[in-house]
């Protein structure tokens, strides 16, 4: 199993736990890293909300010992604003700092910012020069494949990344105007592993073992970073470490360990968040969890009720059939 090294940064692995915004918060990420992943990325971070000392930005920076190495994403289209950020929060735990040029949602990329960016080259040498010079810790850089097929650009994009001095790039194969539907062009991320010499971390349909390793060959990337295959499913990084250490699929999780997991993740959800928001923002993760399980469908008609610890437990005790 190859070692990733990113920057003065090595990682156990090289397979990663994509940044997703609403998803990979403080006790996902926890169970993620406890499941295998090499590198835990966290939900994506307004440069303008750390400049305006927003409440909510502080505890979304949160990070916990054991979940490091940890990378924290800004999002921004000021290169001023999001170097004196970066600068701001140098202190913190986190291990890289990755700035956010992949996001498709229409709030940011109207904004000028995530995807957006990819339209204007010229602002993203700015961004990136500036931000490499902030801080003393690795800055990588999300992209896409381009915002849309008419301009294709993650070559050029990781270049300027690369001259930059940025320390590795991670593609997605899909356009903004896709957003996640289609298939992912893992072409596009073997043109940008033969365009630069830093570390390519491949991203879009990894969702197995098998998949991983699949995308390892015929790109050539560095590291897989898994988003959509790991909601309610963080044994997808036991299972990838698995097949790629040792060519074996470990067995799928039995029921007792998916309850124990839902368990402790509600656990996690109550101890940062406490019992109204740590409840409320669980419902999404049980959907996930509990897909194509019986009486699943019935059970997601609950779950969007649940306002309390004890009826969680409750319903994860009938579905489960405790």
């Amino acid at each position: 199993m190859s070692k990733l090294q990113i920057g003065n940064v090595t990682l156990d692995n090289n397979v990663i736990l994509a940044p997703m915004a609403g998803v990979s918060d403080l006790p996902f990420r926890l169970l993620c890293r406890e499941m295998g992943a090499g590198l835990v990325c966290m939900e994506m971070v307004s440069a303008k909300a750390i400049l305006y000392n927003n409440k909510n930005t502080d505890s979304l920076m949160e990070i916990h010992p054991q979940e490091v190495p940890v990378s924290l994403q800004l999002f921004g289209s000021d290169p001023d604003i999001i170097s004196e950020q970066a600068k701001r929060i140098k202190e913190r735990p986190f291990s890289i700092l990755d700035i956010n040029m992949g996001c498709p949602v229409p709030k940011v990329v109207n904004n000028g910012e995530g995807s957006a960016l990819l339209k204007n080259p010229k602002l993203v040498e700015e961004i990136l020069s500036k931000l490499v010079k902030a801080v003393n810790k690795p800055v990588t850089v999300k992209i896409r494949k381009g915002f849309d097929e008419d301009s294709v650009n993650a070559v050029e994009i990781a270049k300027i990344a690369e001259s930059c001095g940025v320390a590795a790039v991670a593609v997605h194969g899909r356009t903004r105007e896709q957003y996640y539907s289609g298939k992912a062009d893992w072409e596009i991320i073997a043109k940008v592993k033969e365009a630069v010499k830093i570390p390519v971390i491949g991203n879009g349909d990894v969702v197995s073992g098998e998949t991983a390793l699949e995308m390892l060959k015929q790109t050539g990337c560095d590291g897989v970073m898994i988003g959509r295959a790991a909601q309610g499913n963080p044994w997808i990084f036991r299972e990838v470490v698995a097949y790629l250490e040792k060519g074996i699929v470990p067995p799928k999780p039995t029921n007792r360990e998916k309850r124990e997991m839902i368990l402790r993740h509600a656990a996690l959800q109550l101890e940062y968040k406490g019992e109204y928001t740590g409840v409320r923002e669980m419902r999404k993760h049980l959907s996930w969890y509990t897909v194509g399980m019986p009486h699943s469908a019935r059970f997601r008609q609950t779950i969007n009720t649940m306002e309390s610890m004890e009826e969680l437990v409750r319903g994860v005790e009938m579905i489960f059939g405790v």
